[in-house]
């Protein structure tokens, strides 16, 4: 009891367990975002290779392809690089 009396209880403490649970609950959240995101890159995409090919230019930029790997090799260090390669792959097919 506090001097005020009432009572006061502990916090409850989150196991091991549930900490654990509660974190991949919110990862599949994130995952989903992402999943849903990169759905949005590729129909984005399809827009400017559309729109290049309609105007006679050719269906990838390499040179816009360069800026968007050295982007995410300059924030996710190596591994960016990969994940940039798949975005791409997936944005416009293999070349």
């Amino acid at each position: 009891m506090t001097a005020t009396g009432t009572e006061t209880t502990a916090p409850e403490q989150t196991t091991p367990e549930q900490t654990i649970a509660d974190a991949r609950e919110r990862i599949d959240v994130l995952d989903d975002r992402i999943i849903g995101l990169i759905q949005e890159r590729m129909a984005v995409s399809a827009v400017v290779q559309q729109t290049r090919i309609a105007s006679g230019g050719r269906r990838v930029h390499l040179s816009r392809e360069m800026e968007i790997l050295g982007r995410y090799r300059e924030a996710l260090g190596k591994p960016g690089t990969s994940l940039a390669m798949t975005l791409l792959e997936l944005s416009r097919g293999r070349i």
